[in-house]
This record gives structure tokens, C-alpha cells and sequence, in this order.
């Protein structure tokens, strides 16, 4: 197996970044709104300015994609995708579910990924054929075999809730699996399925710099990430399901079933339940 080129230089700048924004987040520093209810902190901002900055240093011509608006087009083969906070609305409300996600792409293909989570120093890293680690140590997906035996997680969008199907599929994904977690940061919940924490994670209407670190550390621990329909994961897919492998065929059947509306199980009706507490 290939040593790491990039992960190790990398992961110093992931460091640097969870430091910083753990000053912002032991002063509780508050938040603004941008748009209805997507939270944008201080220390967002300076996270990025600072990842950025140190990248440009150690790899001037790369192309830089940064979620709070960052953009380096050098024509480059190469492109980082930054995430300077995922869970950035955990983080404004003093929640410690959060981290720093830097993701490297070649050619259009991820090469190397880190997700620094500061609140519980870990570190997850992985390069392309080098396989998958946790604070250096190596790590790997879970060997559950069926989804009735399986733990999930899945996320749900800051704003228009409303326009998202995802209730429906946690309400099915709930009933069919031994439960389903809703923790606020994908790309710590796709890190946890490389760790075997997970044996499973879907979402909706993710971004590059949600999925590119932790897309890769998935992979290379052994796991499966396409889309729902079991087509190939790109960097641009709206839509993402990741598991240990072992259960990806049956999930996939599932979210075919649940598409199609087939053998569905209600969503209980909470006037009844009213009804139900007054006897």
C-alpha cells in the first residue's frame, strides 16, 4: 500500500483550523442569519480564510472550492473542496457535533480527504489506495449484515424542510433498521460509518465540500458510496448512500420500494394519539 503524499500536511492545517474555531466556540460566539435559518458564524468565516490561506502556501496552483464562497480557478487538474465548519448550526448553538472537512480532487476523481472533529480530537484521514485512518490508526466499516441489525444516520436541510422528502424516508429507513440518527454534520456521519459507528448514511441535496473528505475515508474503510438508485457517486451528486457494503443491495431495494410507494407503514396520526390519551 502507497504512503500518504498529502493527508499528513494536510491534516496540520485541519488542526489548525478546529483550534481556531474552538477559541469562537468556548467564548460562544453568537451567530447571523443568512437567509432563513442557515446560521453563518465568525468563526466560519475565519476558518475558511485561514484553510485557505495555507493551502495557497503549500500548493499555489491548485483550484480551491470553499463553502463560504471561496474560489481559486487556476485551471489546475487538482481542487481542494473546503468545509470550514460542517454543523455549523451545532456550533452556533453550543451543540459540540461539528468539524473541519478538506477534501482533495484529481482530475475529477477524490485523491485524499480530512475531517477534524476539535471537540473530540479526531482525526479521520485517507488517501487514494492508502486506506482509511482514525488518529493514525487504521480504520474499517462495520460487518453488520442486515438492516433490521443496523444503526443509520441521516441529515436533514437548514431551510425549506418543507420541500424535502426525507421524513418520509427516516420514518420507513426507522422502522426497517434498529434505529436511525439525525446528528447534524454529514460529513462526521459519513466519517462514523468508515469507523463502523454507522453501518449506513443517506442524505438529500448535499454539496462537494459536504461529501468529498468523507466520501473517500468511507472507500477506502471498506465501504460503498453511490447514489440511491446504486448509480456511481460523483463530486456534483445531489444525492448519497454510503454503507459497510454488506447492507448497501438491500438499502437500495428499500429506497426503490419507498420511491415507488410500495409497502409503506403510515405516519401515525397525532390527532388520533390525542384522541388515544383521553380515555
Amino acid at each position: 500500500m502507497a504512503a500518504p503524499e498529502f493527508t499528513p500536511r494536510i491534516a496540520t492545517v485541519a488542526r489548525e483550523a478546529g483550534a481556531l474555531l474552538m477559541t469562537y466556540f468556548d467564548r460562544r460566539i453568537g451567530f447571523e442569519y443568512k437567509g432563513d435559518v442557515d446560521l453563518v458564524t465568525e468563526a466560519d468565516r475565519a476558518s475558511e480564510k485561514m484553510i485557505v490561506s495555507r493551502l495557497r502556501e503549500l500548493w499555489p496552483g491548485f483550484d480551491i472550492v470553499g463553502e463560504e464562497g471561496t474560489r481559486q480557478e487556476n485551471g489546475s487538474d487538482w481542487r481542494w473542496y473546503v468545509d470550514p465548519l460542517d454543523g455549523t448550526t451545532n456550533f452556533a448553538h453550543g451543540y459540540p457535533v461539528f468539524c473541519v472537512s478538506i477534501g482533495l480532487e484529481y482530475k475529477g476523481a477524490l485523491h485524499a480527504g480530512i475531517l477534524y472533529d476539535p471537540t473530540r480530537d479526531e482525526l479521520f484521514s485517507a488517501e487514494r489506495d492508502c486506506g482509511a485512518t482514525l488518529n493514525g490508526k487504521p480504520i474499517h466499516v462495520s460487518t453488520t449484515k442486515t438492516l433490521s441489525e443496523s444503526i443509520l444516520a441521516t441529515g436533514f436541510p437548514s431551510h425549506k424542510r418543507h420541500k424535502n422528502p426525507n421524513i418520509h424516508f427516516y420514518h420507513q429507513i426507522t422502522l426497517r433498521s434498529h434505529g436511525v440518527r439525525r446528528a447534524g454534520s454529514a460529513a462526521l456521519d459519513l466519517a462514523n460509518v468508515a469507523a463502523g459507528r454507522y453501518d449506513g448514511f443517506w442524505e438529500f441535496n448535499l454539496n462537494p465540500w459536504d461529501t468529498s473528505a468523507g466520501v473517500l475515508i468511507v472507500q477506502e474503510a471498506g465501504g460503498t458510496v453511490t447514489r440511491f438508485d446504486g448509480s456511481p457517486f460523483r463530486i456534483d451528486s445531489r444525492e448519497i448512500l454510503a454503507s459497510n457494503t454488506v447492507i448497501h443491495a438491500e438499502l437500495m431495494h428499500n429506497f426503490a420500494e419507498i420511491f415507488a410507494g410500495r409497502g409503506l407503514e403510515e405516519i401515525p396520526s397525532p390527532v388520533d394519539y390525542a384522541k388515544g390519551r383521553e380515555k
